[in-house]
């Protein structure tokens, strides 16, 4: 009698997570058999030497003996106060512990935002690019992707004419990423003040990832969307990854503001579905109060001299000097996100280009289709690695690139 094979579920079919896909498998073949690769696919703090500021260590370190047990769904009261005073400060004033959430990391409260949200059908507005995760928890939850361009030619910020245009009888809600990853594009206010309106318009929901809130760089503003939204129903989620450098803590939390009578359904069911999965990591909440009240540490890093703002530069200047890229200076974010230039190379494939560098030059990184973009030319990498790294990174790419040049129209793909 044959073996019937086990199938995986239709609802992956358009299900795509490539920074940690083909590439990276690839990547781990390859370091199997003795390469040494230089990962840029991924902004991991801790894969490049950052590490939690000690005063959150110490928080966890001195709550371990009250951390046996599950906490209350939503987060334990100390982390839910401090996010709360946060959101107070920045003038938020009707969010409460009852209408905030922690979990393990803002991966799942994404994905717990969505499942609460959307019915089979239901269409949410994401931005292209995008980071990928949105996308992929949209359709596991039964929901449509449709996006809204956000191109090299308008800095990178949302084509509002266009966004305006999509929104449809089935959509739900506006995604904005801010600051964006993969792009590094910052929003104005302007910007956000004119999505607010149309939310409001059309009585939608704002999910705003701001993981990226206090990565900023040479005095841009970074405003905050929820307190311009006023009564139109906001999600805004933040975590400890990011500006803390505490990725593998797993813990992200999210604010619902807007109006009490609009919000109060989908509360309980985010609270229902928080309760479902008990709760986040125990341990890692004592040190959300401590992050939150505690120095500036991701100052320093960001100012002239600092380490992530040589890091920036080192792209910067790697673009500047290559014969075929060119880039939106990213104003925010840990990220890098340059194109090749079509007058230079027409006839570009970002995928099968991330693979020839990473098999020829042993650099791992994402192509900018990897994000949600159609016939991309873009290419994303870290800005985590020390400067000098960088730099090596973007002479190996523009070897590849030279290498390219002199090749015939349709060589690259037929060499992969």
């Amino acid at each position: 009698m044959p073996v019937k094979p086990i199938h995986s579920s239709s609802r992956l079919v358009d299900v795509h997570y490539e920074i940690r896909g083909t590439l990276a498998r690839r990547a781990r073949e390859m370091e199997a058999n003795g390469a040494s690769i230089m990962h840029l696919n991924i902004g991991d703090t801790g894969r490049f030497g950052f590490r939690a500021p000690a005063h959150l260590v110490e928080a966890i370190q001195a709550h371990l003996g009250e951390s046996d047990g599950y906490a209350r769904e939503q987060g334990i009261r100390e982390a839910l106060d401090a996010i709360v005073a946060r959101q107070h400060a920045r003038g938020v004033c009707d969010v409460t512990p009852e209408r905030t959430f922690i979990g393990n990391g803002v991966s799942e409260l994404i994905d717990i935002t969505l499942r609460a949200l959307l019915d089979p059908g239901d269409e949410v507005l994401l931005p292209s690019p995008d980071y990928p995760l949105w996308s992929a928890a949209t359709v596991l939850n039964g929901g449509r992707a449709t996006y809204y361009q956000c191109t090299a030619d308008n800095d990178h910020q949302p084509d509002l004419d266009e966004l305006q245009s999509l929104i449809g009888p089935r959509t739900r809600a506006i995604v904005l990423v801010n600051p964006n990853n993969p792009t590094g594009a910052v929003y104005p206010r302007k910007v956000l003040e004119k999505i607010v309106a149309m939310a409001d318009h059309h009585g939608l929901m704002l999910l705003c990832d701001e993981i990226y809130d206090e990565l900023v760089y040479d005095g841009t503003e970074f405003q905050p969307i929820a307190p311009l939204a006023g009564q139109v129903p906001c999600l805004t989620f933040s975590g400890l990854s990011k500006v803390h450098r505490a990725c593998g803590f797993r813990i992200g939390w999210m604010t619902l503001s807007g109006s009490t009578a609009r919000t109060a359904g989908l509360r309980d069911a985010l609270q229902l579905l928080a309760a479902l999965r008990l709760c986040a990591n125990v341990p890692a909440q004592w040190a959300v109060r401590p992050a939150l009240e505690g120095p500036d540490t991701i100052g320093p890093l960001l100012a002239p001299g600092g380490r992530l703002h040589s890091a920036r530069q080192a792209a910067l200047d790697g673009v500047a000097t290559s014969a075929h890229l060119e880039m939106v200076k990213p104003r925010g974010a840990m990220y890098a996100y340059p194109a090749v230039r079509a007058d230079r190379i027409p006839e570009f494939d970002d995928n099968t280009f991330a693979l020839r560098l990473l098999e020829d030059e042993s650099v791992l990184l994402a192509p900018g289709s990897s994000f949600n973009v159609p016939q991309s030319r873009h290419l994303r990498l870290t800005l985590l690695p020390e400067p000098d790294q960088l730099r090596e990174v973007f002479v190996r790419i523009e070897r590849v690139l030279d290498r390219m040049t002199g090749e015939t129209p349709g060589t690259l793909r037929a060499s992969a």
